[in-house]
């Protein structure tokens, strides 16, 4: 059922409007890919930062994207449709699930946008300061296949990344940690089984996350640790995103007391979704902090004519009733 029910003698909501909402996603996904195409890194640290990955990863028996690259290298009915997983989903199923929470979940739309955003934003800061090239790009003593460019007839795509031909050099080939991939996988997955109370959708709420961390690492992409860091950025933007929220309201508070007042000042007014969002008992911002309702004041009760109260049983004398309605008692 859509969220967006309230509940008696509680103030209306409204939608964000999407006309404000676009912009943001667009800055947002604008610097993300900024980032990767501006912040290349020296090639020499990247694959120095790559190769120590590695080693630590083979140090402690982890280095899963070894086994995993040589299953789909020699096995295209897996690496073929793995390449189409990385290659689309990551694009296709996060967008999609954003238009969902504003179509159905609309009291719980700004908060968990928020988690993403902000998320993607300190994951920019891995691809800043610590460009890191991936297991494909390594020397080829290593072992690793770019199952991309090996199956690259198969696709859209070309030898770099997951660019369509001719567009690999607009991309950042050393952006790998951490890796967004596996981080906006989880976002995805942790509102399924948040929102979706099915054993169906907990099940594939589960299953995403570990499909994509799989496919990362067996078409050369990434490594473990890099999936790690995906989920470890996804952790961090949720424990921020409430103080976040909570930092831009008061300061969008203080501007708007310098400002006249407009429509959402008015009274009557319905507040934005997200901004104060109704829930239950009462309100809950988006921070997720919940706000008891006011009790809704009842009208005065006038005496009718025969001198009874309303709801009241008793009765005023006719001078009272009189006064009351601003005439003499002998006029009645």
């Amino acid at each position: 059922m859509p969220d967006t029910a309230t509940a008696a003698g509680a103030p209306a909501v409204r939608r964000l409007r999407w006309w404000t909402e676009l912009p943001l996603i667009a800055v947002v996904y604008g610097c993300y890919l900024g980032v990767r195409l501006l912040v290349r890194g020296d090639v020499a640290s990247a694959v120095e930062h790559g190769l120590a990955i590695l080693r630590f990863e083979q140090w402690l028996g982890i280095d899963a994207e070894t086994p995993l690259n040589r299953l789909f290298t020699h096995h295209p009915a897996v690496g073929i449709p793995a390449d189409f997983v990385y290659a689309s989903l990551h694009y296709v199923v996060t967008p999609a699930f954003l238009v969902w929470l504003w179509l159905r979940l609309p009291t719980r739309y700004r908060l968990e946008r928020s988690w993403l955003l902000l998320s993607t934003m300190i994951g920019l800061i891995g691809y800043t300061f610590l460009p890191t090239c991936p297991p494909r790009l390594l020397d080829a003593a290593h072992g690793f296949v770019d199952t991309m460019a090996q199956y690259g007839s198969y696709g859209w795509w070309g030898a770099e990344a997951s660019a369509p031909r001719g567009l690999g050099g607009l991309t950042n080939q050393y952006a790998a940690m951490p890796s967004l991939h596996v981080g906006w996988a989880l976002w995805c997955g942790v509102l399924l089984w948040r929102y979706r109370g099915t054993p169906l959708a907990k099940a594939v709420g589960v299953a995403y996350p570990l499909l994509i961390c799989v496919v990362v690492m067996g078409t050369a992409n990434h490594y473990l640790l890099d999936a790690v860091a995906g989920a470890a950025v996804m952790l961090a933007g949720w424990l921020l995103v409430r103080p976040a929220l909570r930092l831009v309201d008061q300061l969008s508070a203080r501007f708007a007391r310098r400002l006249p007042a407009g429509p959402a000042d008015r009274p009557g007014e319905p507040a934005a979704v997200g901004d104060s969002a109704v829930v239950g008992d009462g309100c809950e911002t988006s921070a997720g902090e919940r706000i008891p309702r006011q009790p809704t004041p009842q009208p005065a009760r006038r005496p009718q004519p025969d001198g009874r109260v309303p709801g009241s049983g008793t009765a005023v004398t006719s001078g009272a009733s009189a006064a009351d309605d601003g005439a003499p008692a002998a006029a009645r």
